[in-house]
């Protein structure tokens, strides 16, 4: 007998099994038993030969009248010919099973199943499940036996097809002691047993078994992650922390004082919110997501001030330059003489801030390194350069990670790392995050939700333009362009592509975990751009075209990833002064770019980019006291996905709506970003939106648990599977160094 974690060539050889490891890193009897079936295909009712069709399932009762065994290259072939009552003549093909002739003997009846296909005119099924009937038996019997079950469809290879997956479960199952459980005794009065439900989702005699197998099997995933997630959190609480309490007479008070504009609702609500975790002696995790132009920033910005009235630095990290450049702009806007800290005419309880990037020369490296190590600067913000060595403070006393889905917890852990105690963390996301999503992912931080907009922002119109249908649209939108530039505002063009070079069938940049993620939702990813891409917008190849044609005259500039930091800063600022109308420029300013004139955008081939992006990219205009336009520029086909997915875009600016639209809708990878573990998922069948409530009913049993129990002493067994996939992500986390 065999148990879950013996290795599987004990039962299926060793070809097989490296075969198996290759194709899908099967390496447990767990492992082959956890690669559930697709789909089930019922045997369903005997059909009759005359009437099968090319592609069905079928099942037929016949006789066998004819076995031909013969050779072709290099292959044995067993043809059989079998009959039904209605004379109707089948052929059945295996490749290479000589020895089943000793069964499939001429006279012979028996049930016969499988994919009815044709070869040389004539209707076969390769490989198909049979049984013999035996000689004397009942046949009504055997056929109702045979007919009534279910042949499981596993996701497969060409080399490792799903009836050799069936075979090798088969003889798993044969051999496997019964599976120990380590479900709660709640959960085992609402689902079949661990070692039933294995059982029953490979084997079902019922749909009804299959279901309630997947079931339980789903839970568990929900559970164990559930769980995993409570334990981190109350781990988080264990950890001592300096608390950060607020002066009522320091730099907080006299910022708040300078502000042009009060605080919403939503904003004081969750300014107080990190005021009090931050007054804990345990660190604060706190998730802040918010519609785009909510107002984010500023709630960051004074829980930096906080810990700088507290005598600690705060770092904010960034992921691009373009970002981490515009929040040092925008933050030192918004301090003034505050961000002066130490020099003359900067406020007595000032600070200062650092910008510390990659592209920066060695000597200005070095001068921002001195003031982060002295504690010169309160508040530091940075790209992935704040992770280096060399980089050290003082007093690290808060995270914040802007645009989290673009940074894996590695990432962020490693910043933590700089302080001497654990800091605070607020991370922060502008992609909006359906409930059971947030539970999933981010379920080891609390969730602040800003859905507020500030005083003083104008709606965004969106439309679409179908050049294909109405090519005369896309010259009004150049019209448009040009007639709110002569009214004194300024537009953006964003391309998907920076050079027309990059059509080459490009690869696209999926990640390990762009793919679990995809797999958590329930989608699959494009690896490859695909035929067509020759036509798509380029930046290079934009700009001019616009400056020679329909905007000539107006003062144009491009902008992406591609060029120097230096020069990416001084177009921004040159367009932040007006002294830039037309910005033509890549997904660079997606986050964080706030040009309150700009009050138009046009986005090239929109069915390029995924719905939240869409909404994100819209987000830069309607910032200030001018109406926003937004126009979707595509050549997809009406009756596509793609163009539903823009009519979603322009019916709404709930971008929560718009969210789990992403979520049903796209095909792309990076809904979300990354997953936050690197290591292999365990999860294979739960779905965050379609398991919604078996999530939420996992998260309140987790809770509860971990509550009482946190370390599991009551469930052994249950601690045993948690420590197995904890200890498979930290390897995971240590292998990526």
């Amino acid at each position: 007998m065999a148990a879950l974690q013996d290795r599987v060539k004990a039962i299926v050889g060793d070809k097989t099994a490296e075969a198996l490891e290759k194709a899908f890193g099967i390496l447990t009897i767990e492992d082959l038993l956890r690669h559930y079936p697709r789909r089930y295909v019922a045997r369903g009712a005997l059909s009759d030969i005359s009437e099968l069709l090319p592609d069905d399932e079928v099942t037929v009762l016949a006789e066998i009248s004819a076995v031909k065994l013969r050779v072709a290259n290099g292959r044995k072939i067993l043809e059989v010919v079998v009959k039904d009552s209605g004379k109707g003549q089948l052929s059945l093909t295996f490749f290479n099973q000589a020895w089943r002739e000793k069964d499939l003997k001429v006279g012979r009846t028996g049930m016969f199943a499988g994919k009815v296909g044709v070869f040389n005119g004539k209707k076969q099924l390769s490989h198909p499940d049979y049984e013999l009937i035996p000689d004397g038996d009942d046949v009504d019997s055997a056929v109702a036996g045979f007919a009534d079950t279910f042949i499981a469809v596993f996701p497969s290879s060409a080399k490792f097809p799903s009836w050799k997956f069936k075979k090798c479960i088969d003889i798993a199952l044969e051999s496997l002691d019964p599976v120990p459980d380590y479900a709660p005794e709640g959960v085992l009065k609402k689902y079949p047993s661990l070692d039933k439900a294995f059982r029953d989702i490979h084997k079902p005699q019922t749909l009804d078994e299959a279901h309630l197998a997947k079931a339980r099997l789903t839970f568990d995933e929900a559970l164990l992650l559930q769980i995993i997630l409570a334990q981190r959190k109350a781990e988080i609480r264990a950890q001592q922390a300096v608390p950060r309490l607020i002066r009522h007479d320091g730099i907080v008070a006299e910022f708040e004082a300078s502000l042009p504009f009060t605080f919403t609702e939503g904003q004081s609500e969750i300014n107080n919110e990190i005021a009090q975790d931050m007054q804990q002696p345990h660190p604060m995790h706190r998730l802040l997501q918010g519609e785009v132009g909510s107002g984010k920033t500023v709630i960051a910005l004074r829980a930096m001030l906080s810990v700088v009235d507290a005598g600690g630095q705060s770092a904010l990290l960034a992921p691009t330059e373009v970002l981490a450049q515009q929040h040092f702009s925008t933050i030192s806007k918004l301090l003034g003489p505050l961000a002066e800290g130490g020099t003359l005419g900067g406020s007595p309880h000032g600070t200062q801030v650092a910008l510390l990037t990659g592209s920066m020369s060695a000597p200005a490296k070095k001068e921002v390194l001195t003031r982060i190590a002295s504690g010169d600067a309160g508040i530091v913000i940075g790209t992935h350069a704040l992770l280096s060595q060399g980089v050290e403070f003082r007093d690290l006393g808060l995270v914040v990670v802007d645009e989290q889905h673009r940074f894996g917890v590695e990432q962020r852990d490693a910043l933590r790392a700089k302080a001497k105690l654990p800091p605070h963390l607020l991370v922060m996301t502008a992609t909006p995050i359906p409930r059971t999503v947030a539970m999933t992912i981010f379920g080891d931080l609390d969730v602040s939700t800003l859905r507020q907009l500030p005083g003083g922002r104008s709606p965004i119109s969106t439309h679409l333009i179908p050049v294909l249908e109405k090519p005369s649209y896309l010259t009004r939108a150049w019209e448009r362009i040009r007639e709110e530039v002569e009214k004194g505002h300024q537009a953006y063009i964003v391309a998907p592509r920076i050079t027309g070079a990059e059509s080459e069938k490009v690869k696209s940049t999926i990640t390990d975990r762009d793919r679990e993620m995809a797999k958590l939702l329930g989608q699959t990813l494009d690896e490859e751009v695909g035929e067509g891409d020759d036509d798509m917008a380029s930046v290079e190849e934009l700009a001019p075209q616009l400056a020679l044609g329909p905007l000539k005259g107006l003062r144009i500039a491009p902008l992406h990833g591609k060029q120097s930091a230096e020069l990416k800063e001084e177009t921004m600022a040159a367009f932040s002064s007006k002294q830039i109308d037309v910005l033509v420029s890549t997904t660079v300013i997606e986050v964080g770019v706030d040009v309150p004139n700009a009050s138009t955008m046009v986005i090239m081939d929109a069915d390029r980019f995924g719905v939240s992006q869409l909404h994100q990219l819209r987000g830069r205009v309607g910032r200030g006291s001018v109406p926003g336009l937004c126009l979707l520029v595509t050549r997809a086909p009406a009756d596509s996905p793609a163009m539903e997915r823009l009519a979603a875009v322009a019916a709404t600016l709930d971008g929560f709506e718009l969210s789990r639209i992403d979520l049903d809708q796209r095909r792309e990878g990076d809904v979300l970003g990354r997953a936050q573990s690197g290591g292999k998922s365990h999860l294979r069948l739960l779905r965050v939106l379609r398991d919604e409530q078996l999530i939420i009913e996992a998260r309140e049993l987790a809770d509860s648990m971990i509550a009482a129990d946190p370390k599991l002493a009551s469930y052994p067994a249950l601690a045993r599977e948690v420590a197995i996939i904890r200890e498979e992500e930290r390897s995971a986390f240590l292998d990526k160094g």
